[in-house]
């Protein structure tokens, strides 16, 4: 698939919304990718939404930043539990059904976490919320990859591009929310109905395949493929095969990176350069666009150089970031070294569940894809802790450094990419 990833370059970089000329894919399959960027955008929406309210339940429920951050681990027990699941359930259903229902599913645990009435409840929210992230996840990653199939070039970058534009979004939402003191009970109750409506009519419109699939939806969709006969369910639980487990500790050193700079940042701003409340949150928002930007014009540079170059490009442009972040004693340093980070790990997750879900030995490809992420994810749901475990016994640079030593890794180990 390297011929067809390297080929596109006349094609221009039309990102994950395909400007696709006369010589292009069919309308039907433009539909398709389209509808996929949009469920993607709504999954951005939902958490960018989500997490702009925590101040709110916070101050809600009052417990210390200690018992909030035990609460929030389960959103992300819950997403690794759940995640093995999705590939089962696009088996039975078909995945354009699969993806709707667990679209709905996501939509409403987004409800949940604010009408929680003490920590235990929140707890239990928090994990149900994260099991319909975690299985919507895993269903547009593999309409992703079945959209990537068909096309023959890359357009996961630029649909994961269109998810960090979505937490943009529904980041943006919510702090016009909370400015204006709204109930944070009201706000995602109204948010999450019109968040699932939008993936779901987006669903009905993406590729379909698998069991159930049916006709294609209005508007027309790429046309359903039956289920192969006599194709067994996808296992309960099954380790990754070697080379898909090679992938998954890929994204893992890149979702490491992703939560240390997501969590740390603002705080290494104002601890390590003394920067004001201001400024320090520019370090986020720095990181945050520079990715989005990145995955947006990411397939442009996978066509061209192919996901190898790609990552070992980005690896060294990310690792020379965190190199500046450990360095950096002012703000401007600083922040510059997170954006460089934001920009060299940003087609890292999406060509790992791409290269997961075409891979030989993927009979199930969200099976693998569930994998992947589950391994990757779980350094986002470890990297904050660990990140500051080492800057209580040493420093934050130190845990930067950290940082920038699992960064070398993407360099080393983008081969495992190579089809």
């Amino acid at each position: 698939m390297d011929g067809a990833l390297g080929s596109g370059g006349a094609e221009g970089a039309d990102g994950a919304w395909g400007a696709d000329g006369a010589d292009g894919p069919d309308r039907e399959l433009r539909v398709g990718r389209r509808a996929v960027a949009v469920v993607f955008a709504a999954h951005g929406m939902v958490s960018g939404t989500f997490a702009t309210r925590i101040p709110w339940i916070r101050e809600h429920l009052g417990p210390g930043p200690g018992w909030l951050g035990l609460a929030l681990v389960f959103l992300t027990v819950g997403a690794s539990a759940a995640m093995p699941l999705s590939a089962r359930l696009a088996h039975r259903y078909g995945q354009r059904r699969a993806l709707a229902g667990l679209s709905v599913l996501c939509c409403a645990g987004l409800v949940l976490p604010p009408l929680a009435p003490a920590l235990g409840w929140l707890c239990a929210a928090l994990f149900l919320y994260g099991c319909g992230l975690g299985l919507m996840d895993v269903a547009m990653n593999a309409q992703g990859v079945r959209v990537e199939e068909l096309y023959g070039r890359s357009v996961m970058s630029g649909l994961h591009g269109m998810w960090s534009v979505g937490t943009l979004v529904g980041g943006a939402g919510g702090v016009l929310a909370a400015q204006a003191g709204l109930d944070a009970r009201i706000h995602l109750g109204i948010a999450a109905p019109v968040l699932a409506v939008v993936a779901v009519l987006a669903a009905r419109r993406t590729p379909g395949v698998g069991a159930g699939s049916g006709s294609p939806g209005a508007g027309g969709s790429a046309p359903a493929e039956p289920a192969g006969e006599g194709a067994g369910e996808p296992p309960r639980f099954a380790l990754p095969s070697r080379g898909v487990l090679a992938i998954g500790l890929l994204g893992f050193c890149a979702v490491f990176a992703e939560g240390a700079s997501m969590d740390w940042s603002g705080i290494y701003l104002a601890d390590v350069t003394g920067a004001g409340a201001g400024l320090a949150a520019s370090a986020y928002t720095a990181f945050a666009c520079t990715m989005a930007l990145a995955r947006l014009s990411g397939d442009a540079a996978v066509r061209r150089f192919g996901p190898v170059a790609t990552v070992r490009c980005g690896g060294a442009l990310a690792t020379a970031g965190a190199a500046l972040v450990v360095a950096a004693r002012t703000p401007p340093a600083a922040v510059a070294g997170f954006a460089l980070i934001g920009v060299g790990i940003a087609v890292v997750v999406p060509l790992c569940f791409a290269a997961a879900g075409r891979s030989s030995s993927a009979a199930a490809p969200g099976q693998e894809i569930a994998g992947v992420a589950t391994l990757a994810y779980a350094s986002g749901l470890g990297a904050p802790a660990i990140v500051g475990w080492v800057a209580e016994t040493t420093s934050l640079s130190v845990s930067f450094g950290v940082v920038t030593a699992l960064l070398v890794g993407l360099m080393l180990g983008a081969g495992v990419l190579r089809d």
